[in-house]
């Protein structure tokens, strides 16, 4: 069982910028902020639901039982008679991660005679209200809609270490977000996470599959807080470490707007330089991108 849990991550993000200044570095930064949070929050449940589903043998196909509360800041009811087959997850607002809290109701939906297990197995996984707040600014995101995990590979996390990966992929066509300044637009995910252990050391490796026009690996796009269309494409693969006490250690995206082209690189210290695993503290992303005066623009975050 311990195999299983060894893949609860999480993605944090917090808001400090430097570097260069640019008529457009507002509304840059903010629109990576943004796609940062949106997604890590999105991966964070999928690593709840990947939880919960392994700790019951009637959703997952497991010959024993544990139906265990793997969510350190939800309560999980399972429904194993009705068709389809539920388990509620409802966050309760407690801060167990340190960086946010989250409040709302997740729930996940797979039809009878379905285990997880299975390749091809397919979860429906409906968003309600799911507020995430950061603790250090107070502003929040709120996502509803629905997703459809699918288990492209078959097999159980807690038996990747035999099975040598195991692949899920998410996609949606409404997410609906909303942000902190009341305005919400509606988002589509197209991913895939592919999960194994080498030498010990656990890792999901995410990159997009949705081709927008000639943009390739796209893992989010639509219309962001500022009524721009937007793609978010995986240059690099988003990599998830356990040996990072499980933080995204490495990874490029690259946002394309009518405004900018811009792309954002992760795993970094805050000088902008790739960095080893920092046990507590922030990792960064640097956004780079061409500013109206044709010069290079940089900004570094943390997450």
């Amino acid at each position: 069982m311990a195999t299983a849990f060894f893949f609860v991550a999480i993605f944090t993000g917090c808001k400090k910028e430097t570097g260069s200044s640019d008529d457009n570095s507002a509304e840059v930064s903010t629109h990576s902020d943004d796609q940062a949070r949106f997604s890590s929050e999105v991966d964070a449940v999928a690593n709840d639901a990947d939880g919960a589903l392994e700790s019951s043998a009637s959703f997952s196909g497991r010959l024993d039982q544990a139906h265990l509360n793997v969510v350190c800041d939800a309560t999980l009811e399972y429904d194993s008679i009705s068709n389809p087959r539920t388990i509620t997850i409802t966050y309760d607002g407690s801060n167990c991660w340190g960086t946010r809290t989250r409040t709302g109701v997740v729930v996940l939906s797979m039809a009878q005679g379905v285990h997880w297990k299975d390749a091809g197995a397919v979860l429906s996984v409906t968003f309600q209200n799911l507020t995430i707040t950061r603790v250090s600014d107070n502003k929040s995101i709120t996502i509803n809609g629905t997703q459809t995990y699918t288990n492209v590979s078959g097999g159980l996390l807690i038996n990747v270490l035999s099975l040598g990966t195991i692949t899920h992929t998410i996609t949606s066509s409404n997410m609906s977000v909303t942000f902190d300044d009341n305005s919400q637009r509606t988002w589509q995910v197209a991913k895939q996470r592919v999960y194994a252990i080498n030498n010990n050391v656990g890792t999901i490796t995410i990159t997009g599959t949705h081709t927008e026009g000639n943009v390739t690996n796209v893992a989010e796009w639509g219309t962001n807080r500022f009524g721009r269309t937007f793609t978010s494409s995986t240059v690099q693969p988003l990599v998830i470490s356990s040996d990072c006490n499980f933080r995204l250690v490495s990874g490029e995206v690259k946002h394309i707007t009518p405004l900018v082209t811009a792309t954002a690189t992760f795993g970094l210290n805050a000088d902008g330089n790739p960095t080893s695993c920092p046990g507590t503290g922030h990792y960064y992303f640097k956004i780079v991108w061409t500013g109206t005066n044709g010069n290079t623009v940089t900004v570094i975050l943390p997450y």
